[in-house]
């Protein structure tokens, strides 16, 4: 065992902090969803958008982008395309104070349509946010990721995540496992922003009443009973 000298060992020093984030599905969550847009002139945020991203960011937490890009292994845009398009959309941000710390795409296509190679990065795999909370310092276990889709809500939750679905419809198919059940729902950002501030606030680690640090719905989002185990 090392024995105190009583000199400080500068050739060590302490990392930062793990830090929180909030991770953004594009289309559909961050964006109105027009399949396959590249065109700056078409971006649109949704509902509320700036007003939930300002208060996330008020509160300290970092903002990335975690999006499924298939239209590049279809061929449907070029990578300078997309990087285009994604100067637009951040530009915007940034011009109403909200600084996005990374953005991750994936750009292969759905495994059933054989386009290529199989991946860890196209979601509901978590490979986005595992290389995310890598290169960023994140706690995972303190952040959130937020989409419009249950593949979504499945990535966050696989990477160790809470996640919020963005309820407005965007998702058909509604296939159910314990890995898809949001701990919250909401109509937009601002919601969404509103209930991991509420969550955040009454469910700290050490809360005698949440043992399992599993995140409860608040009145602003009405609870759902599929997600507390509820018979529908």
């Amino acid at each position: 065992m090392r024995q105190p000298t009583g000199r400080f060992d500068f050739s060590h020093p302490p990392q930062a902090p793990l830090r929180r984030a909030v991770f953004l599905d594009k289309d559909g969550t961050l964006v109105e969803n027009v399949p396959y847009n590249v065109d700056p002139a078409k971006l649109r945020f949704t509902p509320k958008a700036i007003e939930g991203l300002k208060l996330l960011l008020d509160q300290g937490y970092l903002l990335f982008i975690i999006t499924n890009q298939s239209g590049l292994a279809r061929g449907l845009f070029t990578r300078a395309d997309f990087a285009r398009l994604q100067a637009a959309l951040t530009g915007l941000l940034l011009e109403q104070g909200i600084a996005i710390t990374d953005v991750y795409l994936c750009p292969h296509a759905p495994p059933a349509e054989k386009l290529g190679p199989g991946c860890l990065c196209r979601k509901p795999s978590p490979g986005m946010l595992h290389q995310a909370a890598t290169a960023h310092r994140i706690d995972l276990s303190r952040s959130w990721m937020i989409g419009d889709i249950l593949d979504d809500v499945e990535a966050g939750r696989r990477a160790g995540c809470r996640s919020v679905l963005m309820d407005v419809g965007n998702e058909t198919e509604w296939r159910m496992s314990p890995l898809r059940e949001p701990q919250v729902r909401a109509k937009t950002l601002l919601e969404a922003a509103e209930a991991i501030l509420a969550t955040e606030l009454v469910n700290r680690p050490d809360d005698a009443n949440s043992p399992n640090g599993d995140p409860v719905l608040f009145g602003l989002v009405p609870p759902q009973p599929g997600l507390l185990g509820l018979p529908l």
